[in-house]
């Protein structure tokens, strides 16, 4: 890690303005205050500070790839996504999106200005929903510039996880939008921060939690909603002392190796 500043701006579910080396990246924008029948219950509505140099989509399911909220990126912008992803993407904004649209399968990578963004695996369905023959792998991806940077996207833990790293900054999701989160491809806090020791991460925010509940279940399993990013840093705290585990606000920026 050298002194450049690089930081990282959570907003909210699996939203972060990354800036590395003078190059910006947003991760899986949703960017709006709904998404079918799940409504924003915590945290503003995204403001960035302008277009992103690259948007990185980890996986199809609507709320990691929004088509309304890609839609508010200018289309000159470079969208790295899973391959196959591209087709969906050319049906719903046209060629002029679809045409900077980067493909990516687990093991590729490619570059934005100074920075290298690799496809890493993910334990998660790739596929676009029950409703949709749409599949494609789901990735998480290791950024390298001033620091090595692993987005994980939507996963559960996988065997070969180690390998990722070591990285200074995971993001790691650690929670859900519902009750109910399948074991094997979601990670929750006490996993979360087994993942980042697998990593061997010096740093680390958790993410994909706290933002978005559905209708009408305010009041149902609450700690579900409110409590996964504060368990994580306790278990984080108990797993991997040595790690220096954030825990932004929505909307909050984290200044990553900075005293």
């Amino acid at each position: 890690m050298d002194g450049a500043a690089v930081r990282a701006t959570w907003w909210g579910h699996a939203t972060v303005w990354l800036e590395d080396s003078g190059v910006r990246l947003l991760t899986d924008p949703l960017l709006g205050d709904r998404l079918a029948h799940l409504r924003r219950m915590r945290g503003p509505r995204p403001l960035l500070p302008g277009a992103p140099d690259a948007v990185l989509v980890s996986h199809l399911h609507a709320d990691h790839l929004d088509v309304p909220s890609l839609r508010r990126i200018p289309a000159d912008t470079t969208f790295v996504v899973p391959r196959g992803a591209a087709g969906l993407i050319h049906r719903r904004l046209g060629s002029h999106y679809s045409g900077n649209c980067v493909e990516l399968a687990p093991g590729e990578e490619t570059k934005i200005k100074d920075l290298r963004v690799r496809a890493v695996p993910a334990a998660h369905d790739g596929g676009r929903g029950p409703w949709s023959r749409l599949r494609g792998d789901a990735l998480g991806f290791v950024v390298e510039g001033a620091v090595r940077t692993w987005f994980a996207g939507d996963t559960g833990l996988f065997d070969g996880m180690s390998e990722l790293g070591p990285v200074d900054l995971a993001l790691v999701p650690v929670g859900g939008w519902g009750p109910s989160l399948h074991p094997s491809q979601h990670l929750g806090p006490a996993d979360g921060a087994e993942a980042v020791r697998r990593v061997g991460a010096t740093e680390a925010i958790p993410i994909h939690y706290g933002t978005f509940w559905p209708v009408g279940m305010g009041r149902v399993r609450p700690h579900m909603f409110h409590s996964p990013g504060s368990d994580f840093v306790r278990a984080a705290e108990q797993l991997i002392p040595d790690v220096r585990a954030h825990l932004p606000a929505p909307g909050e920026t984290v200044e990553i190796g900075a005293p």
